[in-house]
């Protein structure tokens, strides 16, 4: 969310995911490392090169703030209202972001409340 401007945070470790079943790396930087379904990891994610042999996957604002909804008992619910809302102000759709949202049954009422009260 950080990389999206969407929190004014700047993260302590970096937040990875992987396909569940896929081994982490072994590595001495800071990773949290998150496991998800392989059938809705690449939703909402995208790839981003770094150079003519190195890219790496992200996503996009819709689907982070989605996980901050879906993980909002590890993160705590501030992140996902936050990042909502600056993600509205910019001109957000909610139709968009609800309609990604139907694929993840974790988080959905939550943002779905969210968005209520928000509009």
């Amino acid at each position: 969310m950080a990389r999206h401007d969407l929190i004014d945070d700047i993260p302590a470790q970096l937040d990875v995911a992987l396909p569940r079943g896929t081994r982490p790396a072994d590595t001495a930087a800071p990773v949290a490392w998150h496991q998800f379904d392989p059938d809705t990891f690449d939703i909402g994610r995208g790839v981003i090169d770094l150079d003519e042999a190195t890219s790496i996957g992200t996503y996009n604002p819709e689907r982070s703030i989605i996980d901050a909804f879906r993980f909002r008992e590890h993160e705590g619910p501030e992140m996902g209202n936050e990042a909502l809302r600056r993600w509205l102000r910019r001109g957000g759709q909610p139709s968009t972001l609800l309609r990604m949202a139907t694929q993840f049954r974790k988080g959905a009422p939550a943002l779905r409340h969210a968005l209520e009260v928000l509009l």
